[in-house]
């Protein structure tokens, strides 16, 4: 039988490991606490999706990424003002930013900041071709002067007690150039005054395929020492992972992804571990059922009762998986058009309390982060 401290961490299979004391995260004068947060997750980290990861344990929240001339054409038309809709529970909450022109880059900035957000987040990491070919996302790291002009900017433009961090992969690829380019813009990042850097282990070139490289990780981390606060990203699809990665990194903190849709639970997973605590059972199916119902309800509120069923579909698709009967469930829950459609599923596949599941690595895998 195996001892459970040589399982590796990024396998499906749940671990029962006590960390060291972790410490509180703090983003310039944010004060974060547990340093196990919600990443950015294009077309998923929404209001309700961050809100459900905040009342389950996550401490900070960062909204999906938006584009600096849509923030800057956007008005408070009821079709698009939830973009920029901050929930009372939410703080701290991050506003990220994804853009070409230096210039404009910074405004979208400025439009976050008037919105409310408490963070201000720079992508520099997202691998999606349409965004590459814009010249946006992880382009800029191909391209470190025009990167670091960003940063300056963006650093200048917004106000000094608002924290500013980039979130950026280990480079365009695997050379020797992508390399250097990478550290000239950490650097810069450190001259221009910012807080932060999320770094993802992986090349934009690699996009999602082979493991994300922890060691490089804690590189970056003795690269920059105390100079700006590090956190790490990719794999983490169990509580363990997320604290193995601060334990073999040295890094200040870690951004979950993929690993938290669906899955809000993975978040006081890591808090009792870190306490030294049992790893906790998956939840029950009568409380599957309650935070669905929560997430419906945030979406109904922040969208409208009539375009809450078809939003909501992609995220029950997920929540699916922690249930034994998850196929059936998926199916079901792919259909529902009204709340009553919802219920029904609920009433039929919810409605006795029965063991839930941890969810696959494998159907985390299959979600794009930015």
């Amino acid at each position: 039988m195996n001892d459970p401290s040589t399982i590796d961490s990024r396998s499906s299979e749940p671990v029962d490991r006590p960390a060291p004391g972790l410490k509180p995260l703090s983003i310039g004068s944010i004060d974060i606490g547990f340093p196990v947060v919600q990443a950015a997750l294009s077309g998923y980290s929404d209001l309700p999706m961050r809100v459900i990861a905040r009342r389950h344990g996550a401490s900070y929240s960062v909204c999906e990424v938006m584009l600096d001339q849509f923030l800057l054409a956007l008005t408070k038309r009821q079709k698009t003002k939830h973009f920029l809709d901050i929930h009372p529970d939410e703080p701290p909450v991050g506003g990220q930013l994804m853009g070409a022109e230096p210039e404009q880059f910074s405004l979208g900035a400025l439009k976050l900041v008037q919105a409310g957000f408490d963070i201000i987040d720079v992508n520099f990491g997202c691998p999606v071709k349409k965004v590459l070919g814009r010249c946006r996302g992880g382009f800029h790291l191909s391209q470190p002067d025009v990167a670091i002009e960003i940063l300056q900017r963006t650093r200048d433009i917004v106000p000094d007690h608002i924290p500013v961090t980039v979130k950026m992969r280990r480079g365009i690829d695997d050379t020797q150039q992508s390399r250097d380019d990478f550290f000239r813009i950490l650097d810069g990042a450190i001259d221009a005054g910012l807080a932060a850097a999320t770094i993802h282990g992986r090349t934009v070139q690699q996009r999602y395929v082979g493991p994300s490289r922890w060691e490089f990780l804690a590189e970056v981390k003795q690269h920059v020492a105390d100079r700006l606060k590090i956190l790490g990203s990719g794999d983490l699809f169990t509580a363990d992972a997320c604290l193995e990665m601060i334990r073999q990194t040295g890094i200040d903190g870690v951004t979950v992804a993929r690993g938290a849709i669906g899955n809000p639970w993975i978040f006081a997973q890591a808090q009792a571990l870190a306490a030294g605590l049992p790893l906790p059972p998956p939840p029950n199916l009568l409380e599957q059922a309650d935070v669905m119902r929560d997430h419906f309800r945030l979406c109904a509120e922040t969208y409208s009762p009539e375009r809450a069923p078809v939003l909501m579909r992609k995220f029950c698709i997920k929540y699916s998986q922690c249930h034994p009967d998850h196929e059936s469930v998926r199916v079901a829950l792919a259909k529902i058009r009204s709340f009553d459609d919802f219920e029904d599923v609920l009433a039929t596949h919810y409605g006795r309390d029965a063991p839930g599941r941890y969810i696959p690595t494998e159907v985390h895998r299959s979600q794009e982060e930015c």
